[in-house]
């Protein structure tokens, strides 16, 4: 029997058809993560954001076969952007424990004001993926911040104390008819943070004293704004970097 012409060769990918791959998942986050910041992304459905793009639900899936994984990339973009404001507010001469307090004091404010926003972070916060992304990031930045505070912590601590301080972020964000003043749950979020990393009490009484006599409102409505920006940066230039190759 003649063997088939080519039947031992390795086949060869098409750069075309991975080069289209791409530039579909490109496509399908920048219409996705437009939507989240602008809609909310609990209201948000697939078959919208499907729609969106005029394709199908099973062809948005076959790229990204939940919901949940499109939030990832978004929270993904956010903990890049977190890092780049933290050296922004250091190069502003701010230390890094007041940049991480201011940090957390704006993301707190924009929860306050905007309730798309809000819903953006708490759903962030909530499902187990986008959780893990940002405790992960939050403990390689805690190494950074606190390392003088906790010399001999391992990075097993670290990461037992960001999966604290994650349900404390969460309980700030998360607001009811009952819940406290913005300020006071700022304070109290910013005094137990500190205190696990074991920063000494009056270090953390001057940080938030200079944290409540700032604009803060103000200074959340700026990181939303750079934050909304920074995500159009990002995908544009991806799909910059991926027709240049």
């Amino acid at each position: 029997m003649r063997a088939k012409i080519g039947c031992n060769k390795k086949r060869r990918r098409n750069p075309m058809a991975r080069r289209r791959v791409n530039t579909t998942k490109i496509e399908i986050i920048q219409t996705a993560t437009r939507m989240f910041l602008e809609n909310g992304y609990s209201t948000t459905s697939i078959k919208a954001i499907a729609n969106a793009l005029d394709m199908s639900t099973g062809h948005l899936t076959f790229y990204f076969p939940t919901k949940e994984h499109l939030l990832a990339e978004l929270v993904d973009m956010l903990c890049s952007f977190q890092w780049i404001q933290v050296r922004q507010y250091v190069d502003e001469g701010e230390s890094l424990l007041m940049a991480i307090c201011l940090e957390f004091t704006a993301m707190a404010a924009i929860c306050e004001e905007n309730e798309v926003a809000k819903d953006f972070y708490l759903s962030a916060y909530t499902h187990p993926m986008t959780l893990e992304i940002i405790r992960k990031n939050d403990a390689q930045r805690a190494k950074l911040v606190f390392g003088e505070y906790c010399p001999d912590w391992t990075q097993t601590q670290y990461t037992e104390a960001e999966t604290l301080i994650s349900g404390i972020e969460y309980a700030t964000m998360m607001t009811t008819a009952e819940s406290a003043p913005i300020d006071v749950r700022i304070a109290g979020a910013l005094n137990n943070i500190m205190l696990i990393y074991q920063v000494p009490e009056d270090v953390r009484e001057r940080k938030i004293r200079r944290v409540l006599d700032m604009e803060y409102a103000v200074i959340g409505q700026q990181m939303l704004e750079e934050f909304i920006a920074y995500i159009d940066e990002t995908n544009e230039q991806a799909f910059e970097d991926l027709l240049n190759r």
